[in-house]
């Protein structure tokens, strides 16, 4: 199996280099380019079609999000995993609708990064806790009635259906999900596309806040 392929974008020179230390440590985890704002990181994902982009919500120019947002369009098959900081949660929110596949606090849990990064390579969702807590109370409002309309949306899936938005939540990867319950991977994905269109939800990251919400992951 080769080493997942990562693009890693930051505008300051330590944390790229603190980062990359971070991610090189894992052996099977390779970083073939650095960019130090968002168009070096579209030009760097363009060149390179890394299995993931590790890239900071806020850099010159092109910012990190806009970036995301290209590195999405032009460039489907890298994953784009946000690296982020407190008091940045309306970029966060923001970020969820390009479709990233998770996001990682920059002065968190070091053990996180390649955590992310392999299960954005594999298709799952990454929620770096402390972000997961926020995300959910950014997008919350009223806690109660985002929670009880969540434990509605997911009252129409089946019990097989809620067991994997559960193991989503938790920010596994179709295999790892198809391991848990003992299903073909394949199966695991034609369970989670059908759940995503029963939620309503662009992505994972959106189907895994609502299994935070409605108490199915994440130990509410």
């Amino acid at each position: 199996m080769h080493a997942i392929r990562v693009v890693l974008a930051d505008d300051e020179p330590v944390i790229r280099a603190g980062v990359r230390a971070i991610l090189a440590a894992d052996p099977g985890i390779d970083v073939v380019a650095e960019a130090a704002d968002g168009r070096e990181l579209v030009d760097a994902v363009l060149a390179h079609r890394p299995d993931v982009a590790v890239v900071d919500i806020r850099m010159p120019g092109l910012d990190g999000l806009a970036a995301a947002a290209e590195v999405r369009r032009t460039a489907p098959g890298t994953a784009v995993l946000i690296m982020t900081s407190f008091g940045e949660d309306a970029y966060v929110a923001r970020a969820l609708g390009d479709g990233a596949a998770g996001f990682l606090l920059k002065t968190g849990d070091p053990r996180e990064f390649p955590l992310g990064v392999r299960a954005a390579a594999e298709g799952g969702a990454y929620l770096s806790p402390p972000v997961a807590a926020r995300v959910i109370r950014g997008l919350a409002g009223d806690r109660l009635s985002r929670s009880a309309a969540a434990r509605e949306q997911v009252a129409g899936l089946t019990n097989r259906e809620r067991e994997v938005l559960a193991l989503v939540g938790e920010g596994l990867s179709n295999a790892g999900v198809a391991a848990r319950l003992h299903l073909a991977e394949g199966s695991v994905k034609t369970y989670v596309s059908t759940i995503m269109s029963k939620l309503g939800v662009p992505n994972r990251v959106r189907a895994a806040i609502i299994a935070h919400e409605a108490g199915l992951a994440g130990g509410r």
